[in-house]
């Protein structure tokens, strides 16, 4: 009796071993199908009243919507956006006025220019 419920345990362990395995690559596999797809920022001519002011330098100010980062510049800044783990998802300097980046991927986001940096989350 003990010989099969030995068999029986080894059996569920290396059963759990693979189903955490199978989960671990399909989270990353996941996180990378998400953010493989480079974003670019669009120069944005009219004003979009679906934002919210997230921060406000007396240069930069910097705006989140549903899938939308609008940064309103006073001067050309470089900016980033990463993810919340520390994944570069976007590097570009923007030219004075503002400029909207859409990223599909749900979820908080550092931005970072010179003067700034907050989260947002989308």
């Amino acid at each position: 009796m003990s010989k099969v419920c030995i068999h029986i345990s080894r059996t569920l362990s290396r059963f759990r071993y693979r189903a955490i395995g199978v989960c671990i690559a399909f989270a990353l596999a996941l996180s990378i199908t998400a953010y493989s797809a480079p974003a670019k920022w669009e120069v944005l001519k009219t004003e979009r009243t679906d934002v919210k002011t997230v921060v406000k330098d007396s240069d930069t100010e910097i705006k989140a919507a549903r899938g939308i980062i609008v940064i309103h510049t006073n001067k050309p800044t470089q900016v980033k956006v990463y993810t919340i783990l520390g994944q570069l998802v976007n590097r570009e300097t923007l030219q004075a006025g503002q400029s909207q980046l859409s990223i599909s991927a749900h979820g908080v986001y550092i931005i970072k220019t010179p003067e700034l940096t907050c989260k947002v989350a989308l």
